[in-house]
């Protein structure tokens, strides 16, 4: 593992708290996510992908109590994304948001809304939201792959 030949970059390893989450390694996940947080507590994603990771292992309820504290991520877009996941505005005020910040926006709040429509068992939402992110707001960005995976790996091709 890539933390053996240096400590100190286990906080930068997100991209693995993904890995372990589509592995279903939830515990794993959820603490790879909070030791990213340690380094990089203004960004959304590491707290709301530790919510999914909590929300498939123990509920969706355990997983909103648990929810951590992120409040200056400067894009707009994901602050509402926080604040669905924290049970505080509704699925249309992230995608209005979305709307307003163009591709990027529109890509983030369908890929976010499909991932918490997932975690509380709608899959017929989940589907339409992240196949909607994954084929009609291409961006050159990792979390694109991202959905493109998660579109196949649940046979949504």
């Amino acid at each position: 593992m890539a933390e053996q030949l240096d400590a100190r970059i286990k906080p930068y390893l997100w991209q693995r708290g993904l890995s372990y989450y589509y592995a279903e390694r939830f515990a794993e996940g959820a603490e790879q996510f909070e030791i990213d947080l340690t380094v990089n507590a203004q960004h959304v994603e590491e707290t709301v992908w530790r919510y999914l990771c909590i929300a498939r292992s123990l509920g969706v309820e355990e997983a909103r109590h648990s929810l951590l504290t992120v409040k200056n991520d400067p894009r707009r877009v994901m602050q509402r994304v926080y604040d669905l996941y924290a049970g505080d505005c509704r699925p249309d005020d992230v995608l209005t948001v979305g709307q307003s910040e163009e591709i990027k926006g529109n890509f983030y709040s369908h890929l976010y809304l499909g991932l918490y429509y997932e975690a509380e068992n709608n899959l017929d939402l989940a589907q339409e939201y992240i196949v909607k992110a994954a084929d009609n707001y291409k961006i050159d960005d990792y979390m694109w792959y991202l959905a493109q995976v998660h579109k196949k790996l649940r046979g949504w091709v």
